[in-house]
C-alpha cells in the first residue's frame, strides 16, 4: 500500500517558522481523540528547526534543519513502550496513544532524535503525528507543508518502490542514518547541515593594484594529488568546494589563470574553513 513520506530541502529552509506556527495553530487547545491530546502553548516544537553556522569570516553560511518525528519503521519509541501504547500504522505514520501513554516518560527518552516532548500538565509524551487526523479526512498536505512559503517541505504518498525511485532521483538522505531507525522523513541537500566546505579567494596584481582573479580555474585535490572537483572563481575571485566530510584531513587547492603561475596550497579540513586569499604571480 501507499505510505506517507516527508521530504525536506535544507537548502530552501529560511527559518521563517511558519511550519512551527501552523503546527501550533492545529494542535494548541485542540484535542484530536485517537491521534493526540492538545499541545501546550509553550515549550514544545513538534517541528523543531535546528540551525548551524559553517565556516569562518568572511566565508560563512547558515543552514536550517527542520526536524519533526521521523516516523521510523524501526521506531525505538515503539520498542520502549510496546505496540499497545505506540503503534506504527500501515501507511507509515507512528502514533503515540494519548490515553495509554499517560505517565510513560520513558517514551521521551527512547527517541534518538529528541523529537518526543513531555507534557508535564497532562503527563503525556507527545510528538508530530504528521497531521494524521487531517490525512485521514482526505487532506493531501500536512499543515506544515501547506504553510511553507519556500517549498522546503513536501509530503509524498507513494508505494515503497516509487519512494525508492524518488530517493535515487532526488538524492535524498535520512538524518543520522547510523541510528538505523529507517525514517519516513528524508532530506535533500542535507550536506548543508552535516558536512563541510573549503572556500577562499584568488587575487592578482594588475598595474600595481591587487584585483580579484575572475574565472581562475580552481581544482580540489586529495592528499595523494588526485583531482576531486573543479570550479571557476566568480567575479569577486571567490571559490567554494562543499559536501566534504568533517575532519577529513589534508587537501590541496590548485589555482591557474592564463598569464599567471599556477599555485598550489595545502589545507587541513576539520570543520568548514576559509583558505584565505591566494595571490597569483604573473609569468
Amino acid at each position: 500500500m501507499k505510505k506517507w513520506y516527508l521530504v525536506i530541502d535544507v537548502e530552501k529552509c529560511e527559518n521563517c517558522n511558519n511550519c512551527v506556527l501552523a503546527c501550533k495553530d492545529e494542535h494548541v487547545n485542540n484535542d484530536w481523540p485517537g491521534y493526540c491530546a492538545p499541545q501546550p502553548d509553550h515549550g514544545q516544537k513538534w517541528m523543531n528547526i535546528q540551525g548551524i553556522e559553517r565556516g569562518r569570516f568572511p566565508n560563512i553560511d547558515v543552514a536550517y534543519l527542520p526536524a519533526p518525528c521521523m516516523h521510523c519503521d524501526n521506531a525505538p519509541c515503539l520498542k520502549a513502550a510496546g505496540a499497545e501504547v505506540v503503534h506504527k500504522r500501515p501507511d507509515g505514520i507512528v502514533i503515540i496513544d494519548p490515553v495509554k501513554a499517560k505517565g510513560k516518560k520513558k517514551i521521551v527518552e527512547a527517541c534518538p532524535y529528541g523529537a518526543i516532548w513531555w507534557n508535564e500538565k497532562l503527563e503525556l509524551p507527545q510528538k508530530c503525528t504528521l497531521c494524521a487526523h487531517l490525512l485521514d479526512q482526505g487532506w493531501t498536505k500536512t499543515r506544515c507543508v501547506q504553510s511553507c512559503p519556500t517549498g522546503a517541505l513536501n509530503i509524498l504518498h507513494l508505494e515503497e518502490s516509487e519512494m525508492q525511485h524518488a530517493i535515487s532521483k532526488e538524492h535524498l538522505e535520512t538524518y543520522l542514518p547510523e541510528r538505523q531507525t529507517q525514517p519516513h522523513v528524508f532530506y535533500k541537500n542535507l550536506y548543508r547541515f552535516t558536512r563541510c566546505f573549503i572556500a577562499g579567494s584568488a587575487a592578482i596584481t594588475l598595474k600595481g593594484k591587487t584585483e580579484c582573479a575572475e574565472n581562475a580555474k580552481v581544482s580540489l585535490l586529495d592528499s595523494s594529488g588526485k583531482a576531486m572537483a573543479e570550479t571557476d572563481t566568480d567575479n569577486y575571485g571567490d571559490f567554494k568546494f562543499d559536501n566534504l566530510p568533517e575532519n577529513s584531513g589534508q587537501y590541496q587547492i590548485r589555482l591557474s589563470l592564463q598569464g599567471y603561475q599556477t599555485r598550489t596550497v595545502n589545507v587541513t579540513l576539520g570543520k568548514s574553513i576559509n583558505a584565505g586569499t591566494i595571490s597569483l604571480t604573473e609569468n
